[in-house]
């Protein structure tokens, strides 16, 4: 068995009277994508923080590779993308990329051979010579996101990285994530968008108020929740349908998106019962099909309503 990638042993870290993260445990093995998944103020970032050794914890131990060494001392194998972006706005592209493949220990020439390959990955080499503050937004953040790959660690920490993005960055910044993983090495991302967690992730850490709620590979959280789902998708008599899927006596759960729902059946239900309640309603079904539960459904029922908590507390 290899050695994990990232291992927390009963991690507490409070802020004053606030406890930010408490008595967390879980490990990230080597190779592939680990979602660290919670809603805004459950402490995800705070975990990272830590991690990286940005803050130390107040109980509990974090290992690296199973190394004691920590975060600092082994740099050149961490790649880390913060929740806070920040570039050098006056520096020129190209040798800002450069600059952060030197701070990782790259050789000059190296660095900027590197960096105008990722330029061109992300679609950037018109810019290599413009200044970072004439990029948009989402050019900055490919930038921050190149900078942190581009010395090729073997452990990549990316903090809520696809937060902002348009339709087309996101595609491309999930690719490149989805190639690092194909590559054998390990990604962990932090995010409150269950879609994202549930498209890309092999295992998955859920927490709210800083404790741990979830943990196991995707497959197996879905399996353990015990539910049976209904997808449905309707194109006539959706005011019909709504009064039937608000039946307790059919219907535990409902979630509705409008043209669609996910509904999870009432204990003892036979799906089939629904169906019938439906069509002797004449509503009309593109879709009626028993699915998994979603990660989405999952984190509201485990989580629930968690409230935010004070921002000095990391998200």
């Amino acid at each position: 068995m290899s050695t994990p990638a990232i291992s927390i042993d009963h991690v507490t870290k409070r802020f004053g009277a606030f406890t930010a993260v408490k008595d967390l445990s879980f490990t990230v093995p080597s190779g592939g994508i680990f979602g660290l998944l919670g809603p805004n103020g459950a402490g995800k970032s705070t975990t990272i923080r830590m991690i990286m050794d940005i803050i130390e914890p107040d109980a509990g131990k974090i290992t690296l590779f199973g190394s004691s060494a920590s975060s600092r001392d082994l740099s050149e194998r961490l790649g880390f993308l913060p929740e806070e972006r920040g570039l050098y706005r006056k520096m020129k592209v190209l040798d800002h990329l450069a600059f952060l493949g030197e701070v990782k220990g790259m050789r000059k020439a190296d660095a900027k051979v590197k960096a105008d390959r990722w330029l061109q990955r992300l679609g950037l080499s018109d810019w290599r010579l413009k200044r970072i503050e004439d990029l948009s937004k989402g050019m900055q953040q490919k930038i921050q996101f190149a900078g942190t790959l581009i010395h090729d660690p073997e452990l990549v920490i990316l903090d809520e990285p696809f937060s902002g993005l348009d339709p087309i960055n996101l595609q491309v910044m999930k690719d490149v994530v989805v190639e690092i993983a194909r590559s054998g090495r390990t990604v962990l991302f932090s995010t409150h968008v269950m879609e994202q967690a549930e498209r890309m992730c092999d295992r998955i850490v859920i927490i709210a108020r800083g404790e741990k709620v979830v943990d196991g590979t995707v497959s197996e959280v879905k399996a353990g929740f015990g539910e049976r789902h209904i997808a449905l998708t309707f194109f006539r008599g959706k005011e019909v349908a709504e009064r039937i899927l608000a039946d307790p006596a059919l219907v535990a759960k409902l979630d509705d998106y409008g043209a669609s729902a996910e509904v999870a059946m009432a204990v003892g239900v036979d799906p089939q019962a629904l169906l019938r309640a439906l069509v002797a309603a004449d509503v009309g079904l593109n879709r009626f099909e028993v699915v998994e539960p979603s990660l989405q459904s999952i984190f509201i029922a485990k989580v629930g309503n968690a409230a935010e908590v004070p921002a000095k507390a990391a998200a």
